[in-house]
């Protein structure tokens, strides 16, 4: 009730009014079914804005530090992130990952539409990095379609670390659905799982046209904050890589190469 009261009586028509968002391909959400929303991570908004246009409710896997804070700000934002549909992921990796994606499993077998980020934490730079494998374990094991969505501008109306917005215009592009239902009786194999996730990052490239970086976000934040990285964490940068099977040419940009023997950390995919 709250979730429907904030997005159609008071949040929802604010925020339009003043970022007038811009929608594109929003009719390949399906009216009604399971469907997985995977969405590029530019800004903590891009989990406001892109629920704000879709019809139906989303719920979205978000970092677990987000439900645990102390003092009045940490319990406010807490209440604020259970009562708009969001749940708490474990981005650790391991066992406590893989619990947390089982909170994801039950809203797709439920019928509900469920938001990832695959990257796993928000973009440090307006770059594309890779995709985590919980999104592909999650599709191919619920056996629901993913849906791309590139947001576009809402890292210039939240940067990182910036408290309040700059109000400007944002805008969003909602990809057809991507069907792996041929690989489901492979939902455990990891190669299949690279392989899925990086079509998915793929999409989000060629919709967002953002530059594409065979590196987890997060291995470069902690590059970026001086913090000591295990040469195993992070792989080389693929050179002119291949399209997925069955994916649209990128207009010659570098991107996400299918079937690659990537190492993943367990697959967490949150906000963050």
């Amino acid at each position: 009730m709250f979730y429907w009261v904030m997005k159609r009586i008071f949040l929802g028509p604010v925020l339009k009014l003043l970022f007038r968002p811009w929608v594109k391909g929003l009719d390949n959400i399906p009216a009604e079914g399971a469907a997985i929303i995977a969405s590029n991570h530019l800004s903590f908004s891009d989990s406001i804005f892109m629920p704000l246009m879709v019809h139906r409710p989303v719920v979205f896997l978000a970092k677990s530090e987000y439900f645990t804070g102390t003092g009045i700000k940490g319990r406010l934002t807490a209440a604020f992130f259970r009562l708009t549909n969001q749940l708490p992921m474990d981005r650790s990796g391991g066992a406590a990952s893989a619990a947390s994606l089982s909170a994801g499993m039950e809203v797709l077998n439920h019928g509900g539409l469920l938001g990832i980020y695959p990257e796993g934490t928000r973009s440090p730079d307006g770059r594309l990095y890779r995709g985590k494998v919980g999104v592909a374990r999650l599709a191919l094991q619920a056996g629901v379609p993913v849906i791309p969505v590139a947001m576009i501008g809402t890292d210039k109306v939240q940067p990182i670390g910036k408290r309040l917005p700059n109000i400007r215009r944002i805008g969003m592009i909602f990809g057809e659905p991507l069907d792996f239902s041929g690989y489901r009786d492979q939902a455990e194999d990891r190669d299949v799982q690279r392989k899925v996730t990086d079509q998915i990052m793929f999409e989000l490239m060629r919709l967002s046209g953002q530059e594409y970086v065979d590196e987890y976000a997060a291995v470069v934040k902690l590059r970026l904050a001086g913090t000591p990285v295990e040469p195993a964490a992070a792989a080389e940068p693929l050179a002119s890589p291949a399209p997925a099977e069955g994916a649209a040419a990128s207009g010659g940009q570098d991107g996400p190469a299918a079937g690659q023997g990537y190492k993943d950390d367990g697959g967490a995919a949150a906000a963050g």
